[in-house]
């Protein structure tokens, strides 16, 4: 692939999401794509996959694959992007790796193989009948995976592949890709932030800057080491949030989603839920952010969160909305599905506006948290075209801007670079520091150093219980 300064710029935006950039990529070769959050990285992916034509913005320079057009190499590459729920597109699991082999024209005695080599190959952990629909985001993301690998492309594009996966998921995948890449000459081009786990793995690293331009690095290249927080112990408050044998199981499964599990939520501590994909942690997060009710067990509230209800008794799940934003803040694992307007500036005044403050007030919180989050600069863009990390920042922006008294993230650090991790995390803290609690889904071994007072590990075992 080789790429003469060239850069794009999105129809809606007035910024360019990258420009003047050099890049050539041999064939058979490794590369790992960094930069800061926004500097352009998914964005150029998606235009080496052939999926940015003039209707979705301007385009300047010169990109080509294997000597053409990137629309025109489309049937020898496969891309892999942030959200796997955008490339599913069948009902089975075994049916959506064979729907790119069908149509690519493998003969049907040779696709079923194929199938279960890659599925194989990623470490998917069921087999072909289960349902897409039924799937963990870590476990959706392994399927994507093993979709892109088995039509065997000649350029592999990776988008955060390992962002939703647990440490052993994550490894397993890093490993499939090297094997898949080796044996087949593929060229493989890699986006992740977690760049110290590829560096092995791949032939030279490549950073994108947010000015424009691609810089090289040399050997002996290392990211920087993240800035953790300063915090202050302190003995749990009041207790806020309390799961009792609470479960839940989906209309029609034969197992639990969630199986029963007790948890206390105190003000002023963080609890970090961790466990492999596919023991219960997003359902889990679900439950105390009173989006769900469990199907088993409960979920009650303290008085110290109850206060000021017409009927403090009812379990969180059927608070009204505009009593539960005030006490609860959710952010979901896919930022996009919480999105409400067509600006961002809008997006974080909304919950304000909504739970009775001024309009004045609605707005100088949603300046605060842009200025502190690094969005001033997007405050007239629409939330879906920021990038996958942006998009992250702006759905924690949303959860804290009503002030709640719990807060439920689910991998709040997803796609952040080494800056705005840290800025992030010093954020959450100050949150606590404030007598807030916390809850965090993750598979960040650092934010659980840097945040956790309490820490629940799902059994993946416990997953398959009946219910």
């Amino acid at each position: 692939m080789r790429l003469t300064g060239w850069g794009f710029r999105y129809a809606s935006r007035l910024a360019w999401a990258a420009r003047d950039v050099d890049l050539r990529v041999e064939p058979g070769e490794r590369v790992l794509l960094t930069g800061a959050s926004g500097a352009g990285k998914s964005t150029l992916l998606h235009a080496l996959a052939g999926l940015l034509g003039p209707d979705e913005g301007e385009q300047t320079g010169t990109m080509t694959v294997g000597g053409q057009p990137p629309a025109r190499a489309r049937s020898g590459t496969a891309v892999v992007f942030q959200d796997p729920d955008a490339q599913l597109v069948m009902t089975r699991a075994g049916d959506d790796v064979a729907f790119a082999l069908e149509n690519a024209g493998m003969p049907p005695e040779l696709i079923w193989p194929a199938v279960d080599e890659a599925l194989a190959a990623v470490g998917f952990p069921y087999g072909r009948d289960r349902a897409t629909a039924a799937l963990s985001g870590g476990q959706k993301q392994r399927l994507v995976l093993a979709g892109a690998l088995a039509g065997r492309p000649g350029l592999l594009l990776l988008d955060e592949p390992t962002a939703q996966l647990d440490p052993a998921g994550a490894e397993l995948v890093r490993g499939a890709v090297a094997r898949a890449v080796a044996a087949r000459g593929t060229t493989l081009l890699v986006v992740d932030h977690d760049a110290a786990a590829w560096l092995p793995l791949v032939d030279r690293v490549v950073e994108l800057h947010p000015d424009g331009g691609a810089v090289e690095h040399g050997a002996g290249w290392a990211p920087a080491p993240l800035r953790m927080p300063v915090r202050t112990p302190r003995a749990p408050g009041a207790p806020l949030l309390r799961a009792e044998a609470a479960g839940f199981t989906h209309r029609g499964s034969a197992v639990a989603a969630l199986p029963p599990t007790d948890v206390a939520v105190p003000a002023g501590r963080t609890l970090a839920v961790t466990g492999p994909n596919g023991a219960g942690k997003s359902t889990l997060a679900l439950l105390l952010a009173a989006l769900r009710g469990p199907t088993t067990g409960r979920i009650s509230a303290g008085s110290a969160l109850t206060a000021g209800l017409p009927r403090p008794g009812r379990p969180p799940h059927r608070w009204r909305a505009d009593h539960l934003v005030t006490r609860v803040g959710t952010v979901f694992q896919h930022p996009e599905h919480q999105f409400l307007t067509g600006r961002v500036r809008d997006e974080l005044a909304l919950g304000p506006l909504r739970s009775g403050a001024g309009d004045d007030a609605a707005h100088r919180r949603a300046e605060e948290l842009m200025e502190r989050l690094g969005l001033a600069a997007l405050a007239e863009a629409n939330p879906f075209t920021l990038s996958g990390g942006q998009q992250r920042r702006l759905s924690v922006a949303t959860a804290l801007a009503t002030g709640p008294s719990v807060l439920v993230l689910d991998e709040p650090t997803f796609g952040q670079d080494r800056e705005t991790w840290g800025e992030l995390v010093a954020l959450l803290a100050e949150q606590q520091d404030d007598g807030r609690a916390l809850v965090l889904v993750t598979h960040d071994d650092a934010v659980v150093t840097a945040l956790a007072d309490d820490v629940l590990t799902l059994d993946p075992a416990a997953q398959r219980v009946p219910a």
